[in-house]
């Protein structure tokens, strides 16, 4: 088996590092960067055209599994999570189709607000906060906040199964972006707990050290 993944650990490629560290599967780590977070000569950028071979639009992660090229990092849990993540992965066509539900539900409802909190928010660095675009993203997560915060209540602290699933990692993934927000947080407390919960496994300890590194 040779599994490759693409992409700095400071980017959304974590996702896929954190997954990779739950199930314990052997990879090659190809530390891809965008063009910002370029601080060496010799790193490859991920519109340099060696790059963009694997990936035509230039954008991290990217996987070869054995000749199979994935993008998009929600996509590429899937796919990992169903091949080699024993109960990380789904046990049936209903919680596979639930684990997609959740993970386009992170990106179509959440993501875009929850990175605005992370960049122009109070932990932002101090030139780039603005706080009319933070408070305003802040309000528009109160919604998505709240169904996830019932289902978590519902589901015995988790999205999938009554167990930690890659569908936790692809949502926490996501909003974990806005976790500066402390007042989004009060008010869903379910939502709160589990993403202490899910933040304190081991394996994203694991990535963590990789992104500080």
């Amino acid at each position: 088996m040779t599994l490759k993944i693409y992409g700095t650990a400071k980017s959304r490629a974590s996702r896929n590092l954190w997954l990779l560290k739950e199930i314990g599967v052997p990879f090659e780590h190809v530390d891809i960067v965008q063009l910002y977070n370029k601080t060496k000569p010799d790193q490859t950028v991920c519109r340099d055209a060696a790059f963009l071979a694997i990936n035509p639009n230039g954008h991290i992660p990217a996987i070869d599994d054995d000749g199979l090229i994935l993008w998009e990092s929600l996509a590429i849990n899937q796919h990992l999570a169903r091949k080699y993540g024993g109960a990380l992965g789904p046990k049936t066509i209903e919680e596979e189709a639930l684990i997609t539900m959740w993970s386009l539900w992170a990106a179509n409802e959440c993501e875009v607000n929850a990175l605005c909190v992370l960049q122009k928010g109070p932990a932002a660095p101090a030139e780039k906060q603005d706080k009319a675009a933070a408070d305003a993203a802040i309000a528009a997560l109160k919604a998505p906040f709240a169904v996830l915060d019932r289902a978590l209540a519902d589901r015995n602290g988790h999205l999938v199964g009554g167990r930690f699933t890659v569908a936790d990692i692809n949502v926490a993934g996501v909003v974990l972006y806005a976790r500066a927000a402390t007042a989004l947080f009060a008010a869903a407390p379910h939502v709160d707990a589990w993403l202490t919960a899910s933040t304190a496994r081991p394996a994203y300890k694991a990535m963590m050290k990789l992104r500080e590194g």
